[in-house]
């Protein structure tokens, strides 16, 4: 999603009205009910919020000079710089090593790389099709990514071919590296 972003792709900026402020909060906490403890911590009242809006209809929200979130038509996708801030908060699989470099070049992650030793997913009931998840690798303590099923954990599990994960925001990928001023 975020191979050739630069700041060209940038139509405008515009601070956040405290309703709206709100209005993200809540959003935010129901698509990841782990954020609830830390809400008020990520996005304080004095917290600064800024609207970026750019090409494709993605929408970045900065908080205090930092993009933590972005939206692309209705759903709310967390920033790795946020996941580092809060892992624990987001659903999360695990890639064995041999697909880490696939991944950091922003491939989609196929569905042997997630049943391989060293890869795991959820146990069952796992996550549905269409979930926003992270991608943490073999014997790494920070996420490499985030994705969105093709298909359900459970389904990966079983079939075990084709495309597993939808790869939308990776390490080293223009959105991690971009600045806002």
């Amino acid at each position: 999603m975020f191979r050739k972003f630069t700041k060209e792709d940038i139509h405008s900026r515009s601070k956040v009205k405290s309703s709206v402020q709100r209005n993200l909060k809540s959003k935010l906490v129901s698509q990841f009910p782990q954020l609830e403890e830390v809400i008020d911590e990520l996005i304080q009242k004095k917290s600064q919020i800024e609207l970026i809006k750019c090409e494709d209809k993605i929408q970045l929200y900065t908080v205090d000079g930092e993009v933590y979130f972005f939206q692309q038509f209705d759903e709310l996708i967390p920033t790795l710089k946020l996941i580092h801030k809060y892992p624990q908060a987001f659903p999360t699989i695990q890639v064995d090593r041999g697909a880490i470099k696939f991944v950091l070049s922003g491939a989609n992650i196929m569905c042997p790389g997630l049943t391989s030793p060293g890869a795991r997913l959820p146990e069952t009931p796992g996550y549905e099709k269409d979930s926003i998840i992270i991608i943490n690798a073999e014997n790494k303590e920070h996420a490499l990514a985030v994705g969105k099923l093709l298909m359900s954990t459970d389904d990966i599990a079983s079939i075990n071919k084709g495309h597993g994960v939808e790869m939308i925001h990776h390490l080293g990928d223009p959105l991690w590296n971009f600045n806002i001023d």
